[in-house]
């Protein structure tokens, strides 16, 4: 953004020694003899160049700006897709930890249970339902790592085939 600033203050600076410059020559004592046509027209190229490379400028400096602009919002859209990528992540860690502490309850009942000598079925099922649900967490947790790495793969697998094709 400031490469921007300073071409702008550049071509701002610029023009006002031109003007600077033409007022002086139209204040001057005037010439003794009238502007020769060649002179004039060598002054005209000149201004015209001038004009050019000012307009050539101020079309690089929106460019830029656009540039800048766009790359603004790619840039936004990147932080949102890692952001709601971060929010499942972190459902999918709760998810897995709160069956993982569920099933370590069960586990631990169940243990008590079988050194008293008494099989509970009904805990035994608990901790079959806590170990599946644990079961089910991790495969959510690893299917959507693997949505993410496949996200992350397609642009670049999009390239390669764009280039072997080119």
């Amino acid at each position: 953004m400031t490469t921007i600033s300073e071409l702008e203050q550049r071509i701002t600076s610029a023009f006002t020694r031109i003007v600077a410059g033409v007022e002086a020559l139209s204040v001057a004592a005037p010439p003794t003899h009238p502007p020769d046509s060649a002179d004039v027209a060598n002054l005209q190229a000149e201004l015209d160049e001038e004009r050019m490379a000012h307009a050539q400028l101020n079309e690089r400096v929106k460019v830029l700006r656009d540039h800048d602009t766009m790359g603004q919002q790619v840039l936004r859209a990147e932080v949102e897709r890692l952001t709601r990528q971060t929010d499942t992540q972190g459902l999918d860690m709760q998810r897995l930890r709160s069956s993982v502490t569920q099933l370590r309850e069960d586990l631990r009942r169940l243990r008590e249970a079988a050194e008293q000598g008494m099989a509970d079925p009904g805990l035994i099922n608990r901790a079959m339902q806590a170990e599946l649900e644990a079961l089910r967490a991790t495969r959510a947790a690893e299917a959507s790592e693997m949505a993410e790495i496949l996200a992350a793969l397609g642009p670049i697998v999009e390239a390669e085939e764009m280039r072997a094709h080119a």
